[in-house]
């Protein structure tokens, strides 16, 4: 049961959005049209954004 808890809190709509904007810089980079340090920002600032509501999420 605890299983498909969590994999029922991954598709949530915040999940879906830092997945898809991570693959998307990624993508990006592999074919050459940005940087990777510009990718490198931008991923860190959504993970850091997601991870951060996360925690606040679970203390409050």
């Amino acid at each position: 049961m605890e299983i498909l808890k969590n994999l029922a809190n991954l598709i949530k709509v915040k999940t879906i959005i830092t997945l898809t904007v991570m693959g998307v810089f990624t993508a990006l980079s592999v074919r050459g049209d940005i940087t990777a340090d510009n990718v490198m920002v931008v991923v860190s600032t959504v993970i850091a954004f997601y991870f951060g509501t996360q925690t606040e999420k679970k203390t409050a």
